[in-house]
């Protein structure tokens, strides 16, 4: 069966298995070379125990740790040239593969002055179907780098390069837990347009920082200034849905603890978006489905149709930041007005 797109068409049903998913045996690499070999990420960077997390007894540990995984074989495999073998991860964790490739292909064309030579190649070829988590690497590469994303990705669609920034605040609470999720600081390296994106990327660590505990993500978000939590709801959303780690009712909970805080439309905007990024990978996993009927309280066509229907009405010269947060906003309304006539 196929599945409809984020930007239209439609993408064919990932039904075929890797042999990792038939014998279980993980796919090896071939070591690095030269410059390579010194930016190789160690595999166990993936272990999140290993920073100062909320890491509860259950499935969700696993499901970060095995996202994480996956990020780091994919940004590993362009070190070693074989970017080709992140078809190699299972079809669920495979977006997260294509996130580490792209943050890879970043920090190269950084280092090398390549104008994005090697991330452009990585867009329109192998992550073609996977252009969210590729810009969301994007930014973590510029975050490895403490630079900031101004102008890197720019193909494929306009407005996805501030994704970008999503995975710069992402990358960079990751690395300086204390400071941004502790102490609540904004980086300096950003712009106030950056800022919000920047937050998403945030909330979306608040995710895996609180171990998908809705009652420790809420109150986490509950610590930051009310200016700065509708983006950190819109991340944790995102999250919930894309990379999951929550059953149906922790899902619930978490919806009701968005609505106390007044921001249930940006948890629904959130996860409206990261399912029509599942769905443009060409699988979506039980559990993203379970977030759109929860958290958008629609099907998954349905909530991905409304981040198509965005686009349209922003129309072919959309590609600011005002534009990006003209098409959340229109992706909020549509979740509002579902709910109204679910109600009527």
């Amino acid at each position: 069966m196929a599945v409809r797109g984020v930007f239209g068409g439609s993408v064919g049903d990932t039904g075929t298995t890797s042999f990792l998913d038939q014998a279980g045996i993980e796919p090896t690499l071939t070591p690095a070379k030269r410059l390579r070999r010194f930016l190789t990420k160690d595999p166990l960077e993936s272990d999140l125990s290993r920073r100062r997390f909320r890491l509860r007894p259950g499935p969700a540990r696993t499901v970060f740790s095995e996202a994480e995984k996956s990020y780091i074989f994919g940004f590993n495999a362009v070190m070693s040239k074989e970017v080709e073998k992140v078809e190699e991860v299972p079809a669920d964790r495979r977006p997260f593969g294509y996130e580490g490739a792209a943050a890879a292909s970043t920090v190269l064309d950084l280092l090398t002055l390549s104008r994005g030579r090697r991330l452009h190649e990585l867009l329109a070829g192998p992550a073609r179907h996977h252009r969210h988590a590729a810009y969301l690497g994007a930014g973590r590469g510029y975050a490895l780098l403490r630079l900031r994303p101004v102008r890197g990705a720019r193909q494929a669609h306009p407005l996805l390069r501030w994704l970008a920034v999503d995975g710069f605040g992402f990358q960079r609470s990751l690395a300086r837990t204390d400071r941004l999720v502790g102490e609540r600081v904004m980086p300096d390296l950003l712009t106030r347009a950056h800022c919000a994106a920047f937050d998403q990327g945030l909330g979306r660590l608040l995710w895996y920082h609180d171990c998908a505990a809705p009652d420790d993500v809420a109150a986490r978000i509950a610590g930051f200034p009310a200016v700065r939590r509708a983006d950190l709801w819109s991340g944790a959303g995102f999250a919930a849905a894309y990379t999951g780690g929550a059953e149906p009712e922790e899902l619930r909970w978490l919806a009701e603890h968005a609505s106390a805080d007044g921001f249930r439309a940006h948890l629904a905007q959130g996860c409206a978006l990261a399912v029509a990024a599942r769905l443009c990978s060409g699988t979506l996993p039980d559990y993203t489905g379970q977030a759109a009927a929860v958290l958008a309280g629609a099907d998954a066509e349905e909530a991905a149709s409304w981040t198509d229907q965005a686009l349209i009405e922003l129309g072919h010269e959309a590609r600011t930041h005002d534009d990006f947060r003209g098409w959340q906003a229109r992706i909020r309304h549509s979740w509002t007005r579902t709910r109204r006539r679910q109600s009527a």
